[in-house]
């Protein structure tokens, strides 16, 4: 038997309607927006993205043309070897979509910014360290890179699901410049949480980040052309070959519940009977508690970022500890250079995790790499997190985008709902099974 299920909102959404359309569920998507992919969504022309923050003018005619621009309100790099890159793979997705690698990634220290080193080359010539430490630290990217789960000879005495990553740090001798830099810049951890738990997370982290930088060589991120709303709409055409259907413009005005679980979903007075619902948490608010802010700047600058090498993409990340705060700043910056922006003009997007009353200070140390600034679009957005796992009432709600500025927690959420709703662990290799009796091997 076929299960309807209704997926609502955002670009999570369209990636798990795809996937459950490969299998084999009868998916209808509704968005209450026009466009898809709800506020993860790209604006564009340019002119949309002054009236959406309210701004009284249009742009001036030094920003070029308005078609030229397509600005991600919440952009994120892929790690090109980690899950999302896979998901896109193994679900065809990739054939209506153009990558180009990000041109760097840079770490913030003592006030200035050092490029997180990508080659053993680079490495050596790096001043993030001095000589003794540079020894050491190779050392430990060795044994990571060695580092097998499965392969007790090479563990050299750590034991991955009880040793802590502080004492892994400790073993190798490493200072604590390079332990900021080896937990934030590398394991892309936003808080300092991960030292007091057990290794094995943070050693697999580290080596998906080597694995994804030896594709590409310059950084291990990708980002597509023309920006991120390309994503949804690729996932809602591989969701329509399986039969999925797509409706934009559809309000949700109500959640038709029976016996405690879900039945249907109601719009323009019409009810879409399910049995199970996806959606993000604006769409359930009884069902979700808010988990903090995030504030994002959206900076557009006519140069490069100073210190980047003229870089036309790159990531930056400051480490909670180099400004005195409990979570990481980021800039994810991208360029004409994607499409995403006219000739000669930058987008440098700030975000972070709000932890006092005045956001906007927070961000200070960030905005203060990017002048001059051409114009400025903050917003803060609260983050949710369902309070129900959705087992009774079969509705499943992701959680709102955090400050991180790459896929791999948003993959997370994904498989840990694909689990919940279909009582499996998400599978690649079935996934590529089923593909290939849609496609044929020969189109892999």
């Amino acid at each position: 038997g076929v299960t309807p299920v209704v997926c609502a909102g955002l670009r999570m959404e369209c990636i798990l309607s795809g996937i459950m359309s490969v299998n084999g569920k009868k998916v209808l998507h509704m968005d209450r927006n026009p466009y898809y992919g709800g506020e993860s969504s790209s604006i564009t022309p340019l002119e949309e993205l002054y009236k959406r923050f309210g701004l009284p003018d249009s742009p001036p005619d030094s920003m070029g043309r308005g078609r030229d621009w397509n600005v991600d309100l919440i952009p994120k790099f892929l790690m090109a070897n980690g899950q999302l890159v896979k998901m896109l793979l193994y679900t065809e997705v990739t054939r209506y979509l153009d990558f180009k690698v990000v041109e760097g990634s840079f770490v913030y220290k003592g006030g200035k910014i050092y490029k997180v080193p990508s080659t053993e080359t680079e490495a050596l010539a790096s001043n993030l360290m001095g000589m003794f430490e540079k020894r050491r630290f190779r050392k430990f990217l060795v044994f990571v890179a060695n580092f097998d789960e499965n392969d007790p000879k090479t563990f050299e005495g750590v034991d991955p699901k009880v040793t802590t990553m502080r004492d892994v740090y400790k073993k190798f001798d490493l200072g604590q410049d390079v332990i900021d830099f080896t937990g934030h810049a590398l394991a892309l951890y936003r808080t300092d949480d991960y030292l007091d738990v057990p290794c094995l997370e943070t050693i697999n982290r580290i080596k998906l980040y080597s694995e994804s930088l030896a594709r590409y060589g310059k950084s291990p991120y990708l980002y597509p052309l023309y920006g991120l709303g390309e994503l949804p709409q690729g996932f809602a055409r591989l969701s329509a070959i399986y039969g999925g259907t797509y409706m934009l413009n559809k309000p949700v005005e109500e959640i038709v519940m029976e016996d405690g679980h879900v039945v249907g979903v109601k719009s323009e007075g019409e009810v879409a009977r399910c049995k199970q619902l996806i959606c993000d948490p604006s769409y359930i608010q009884d069902r979700v508690r808010k988990a903090g802010q995030v504030i994002r700047v959206i900076c557009i600058l006519s140069h490069p970022i100073k210190n980047t090498n003229d870089a036309n993409s790159c990531q930056i990340i400051i480490p909670q500890n180099q400004v005195n705060r409990k979570s990481d700043i980021y800039v994810c910056m991208i360029s004409y250079a994607h499409n995403v922006a006219a000739q000669g003009k930058y987008i440098a997007i700030v975000s972070t995790t709000v932890e006092t009353s005045e956001p906007e200070a927070e961000i200070e140390p960030a905005l203060e790499l990017l002048e001059p600034i051409d114009q400025k679009f903050v917003s803060l957005s609260d983050l949710y997190e369902p309070t129900d796992d959705g087992t009774e009432s079969q509705i499943f709600a992701s959680s709102a985008y955090d400050a991180t500025t790459h896929f791999e927690t948003t993959c997370n959420d994904i498989k840990d709902i694909y689990k919940r709703m279909t009582g499996s662990d998400f599978d690649f290799e079935n996934m590529k099974r089923k593909q290939n009796d849609v496609f044929g091997e020969d189109e892999q």
